[in-house]
């Protein structure tokens, strides 16, 4: 039952790369949209707001062609990174992880943002009138009192990233060792005739985990509400 391939070990570990690049590459930024909406008033943030949700509503595959559009080699963007940076996304696993970073961008934003949201605005006035400049402000104590909620948008969008199929398959295709993740391996077998053990494998595999994920985020939650409480 857990005799994987090689191509099986390959898929897990490609999806768990992917998921973490997306994570970490957008979990500065997201932290900052999160605050610039849970704290800024401006011009067309409404419009800003709707744009931001986007990726959730719209078909995976729309955005998937969209990116292909935009990021791929002969896209606008895609060739300017190309020719002056060697960097491409089309047909490459940099590319799967740009897909799952925007497909799960959203739900990390909002998670950050209704923490953010949540702490006391009073606190923060208070330490600025101490004399704490707007840095030392959101590093010492908006960010550690919002902590739950980025640990908690960071895992969503761990989640969402494995789990990705519609964008990243219509971006970067199903190439095996290099774009072939999870998802796709496991929509891969589904088209192959007495592939059911490898199909029952990964599909164990992609819950155990998700659920580890989700089961380290609520640990460090708690932990963290604990300490904050001592």
């Amino acid at each position: 039952m857990f005799n994987f391939s090689p191509a099986e070990l390959t898929a897990i570990a490609l999806s768990l790369k992917v998921a973490s690049v997306a994570v970490l590459c957008s979990l500065p930024l997201g932290v900052a949209m999160g605050w610039l909406l849970a704290r800024k008033r401006f011009p067309g943030k409404l419009l800003f707001d709707a744009m931001l949700y986007l990726p959730l509503v719209l078909p995976p595959v729309v955005t998937g062609y969209v990116l292909l559009i935009l990021f791929g080699n002969q896209g606008p963007i895609g060739r300017f990174l190309s020719d002056s940076f060697g960097v491409s996304f089309a047909f490459r696993w940099t590319g799967a992880a740009l897909a799952c970073a925007i497909m799960g961008f959203p739900l990390m934003v909002r998670a950050i943002r209704l923490s953010i949201e949540a702490v006391d605005q009073r606190l923060e006035h208070a330490a600025a009138t101490l004399g704490a400049n707007p840095w030392r402000v959101f590093f010492g104590m908006t960010l550690p009192l919002a902590l739950p909620g980025v640990i908690a948008g960071a895992v969503l969008a761990f989640a969402k990233a494995l789990g990705e199929f519609g964008a990243t398959i219509t971006f970067v295709s199903n190439i095996p060792g290099e774009t072939q993740t999870l998802s796709s391996a496991i929509y891969g077998m589904l088209q192959v005739p007495g592939a059911e053990s490898g199909l029952w494998r990964l599909t164990v595999v992609a819950v155990a985990i998700s659920f580890g994920a989700v089961l380290l985020s609520e640990w460090l939650v708690q932990r963290q509400r604990r300490e904050r409480g001592a």
